[in-house]
């Protein structure tokens, strides 16, 4: 058996950054921009009155008036200049006049007729936004996952499409006599499939495109022509049929090329990498719990690899432990868990039950948390390392 962190760079080895293609901005949320963004233009690009007001010269005081020459609003610059004694009236976002230093706000203003008289107690701000306050033009925005806070910033930037890595193709073949789908009738010997929707949404929230193929039953011809449908996909991801046994067929399937088979790895020992007539492929676990806890600790990264994204492996946080628990075996224990509010730093609680086949353990989950490999006894307040789920 090999180490989780040998097994996941090996993984890693098997797959490559895919091209980049020309998205448009109003389709690119969530995908991942591959090359930096480079703002055409400053924001504001005018020094922009930054309140409803008027628009002044030098530093009046109370009681000062001024004759009202013009008007400004956002979109309707005023054509002139600004001289002692004159003011334009003037709304936020508007470009300040010429010779304008200043915005009184309008609630510090008496206005008769064409003229304004300040208020006692005038607003001591000078309520204008410099030209390049927000950025500048030349300034970019590094490669990441675009949010919707980031398409903003790009509208901002005169930028109407990227350069975002193609979206991986993930092929998932569940494996197995005793699966049916969601909605069928089962016999009295068989089970529902459930692993596979889960890793679907996984990828789809990674920013990859999973493809849910038929179920392939225990015989090699099925498996063949359902992996036969998967020859398109950047990966291919199979469930169960890795480990073993008579009907576990994944491991001896033509074409395949081992990378690795079985970890120190608990839940998820039976996984399996290679390559399957030259596609990537990740042979998962038919438990569920161990499939979808391994899929976070390797098909995720796999995805984010072929994304481009510098960040693919998993980042442990760490959090205090709510209990003590005993020295750890031979192999790493992803235990679910459960995050508790702390002071500086959260707690984290394991659940009593850890069988790989109790998703609904899983479903009360929202963290990983990581026993290494013969790792000693904790107590309770020791700091450990998690995965957030």
């Amino acid at each position: 058996m090999i180490s989780v962190e040998d097994a996941l760079a090996r993984c890693l080895a098997l797959v490559a950054p895919l091209p980049a293609e020309t998205v448009a901005l109003a389709e690119a949320a969530g995908r991942w921009m591959c090359s930096p963004a480079i703002a055409t233009r400053d924001q504001p690009p005018f020094p922009a009155s930054a309140m409803d007001g008027y628009a002044v010269q030098g530093d009046p005081g109370p009681d000062d008036n001024f004759l009202v020459i013009g008007e400004a609003g956002a979109g309707h610059a005023f054509d002139g200049e600004v001289g002692p004694g004159q003011t334009v009236r003037i709304f936020t976002g508007a470009p300040v006049p010429r010779g304008a230093t200043r915005i009184i706000i309008q609630e510090d203003v008496v206005r008769v007729d064409d003229r304004i008289i300040l208020k006692d107690g005038l607003d001591a701000g000078v309520h204008i936004r410099p030209q390049g306050q927000d950025f500048r033009a030349g300034d970019s925005l590094p490669p990441r996952r675009l949010r919707p806070n980031d398409l903003a910033l790009l509208a901002a930037m005169n930028i109407p499409t990227v350069q975002a890595s193609r979206r991986p193709v993930v092929a998932i073949v569940a494996t197995g006599d005793e699966l049916v789908m969601p909605g069928e009738d089962p016999r009295p010997d068989q089970i529902i499939a459930s692993n596979s929707f889960a890793l679907k949404a996984m990828i789809e929230a990674e920013g990859g495109l999973a493809r849910l193929l038929p179920i392939a039953r225990d015989t090699e011809a099925e498996l063949a022509t359902v992996l036969g449908l998967a020859g398109d996909a950047d990966l291919i991801v199979t469930i169960g049929g890795a480990s073993v046994g008579d009907h576990d067929l994944v491991g001896r399937v033509a074409g395949l090329e081992h990378s690795f088979w079985k970890l120190a790895l608990r839940p998820g020992k039976p996984l399996m990498a290679g390559r399957l007539n030259g596609v990537p492929m990740l042979g998962l676990p038919g438990n569920p719990v161990s499939a979808i806890v391994c899929g976070h600790l390797f098909l995720l990264p796999m995805v984010r690899a072929l994304l481009g994204r510098p960040d693919a492996a998993p980042v442990p946080r760490h959090a205090r432990l709510t209990t003590d628990l005993p020295v750890n075996g031979p192999r790493a224990h992803y235990m679910r868990a459960r995050l508790v509010p702390g002071d500086g730093m959260p707690g984290i609680a394991p659940f009593d039950r850890q069988d790989s086949a109790l998703l609904s353990i899983l479903g009360q989950a929202d963290a990983l948390l990581l026993r290494p490999t013969n790792a000693p006894a904790c107590r309770a307040g020791d700091t450990v390392p998690y995965l957030p789920i």
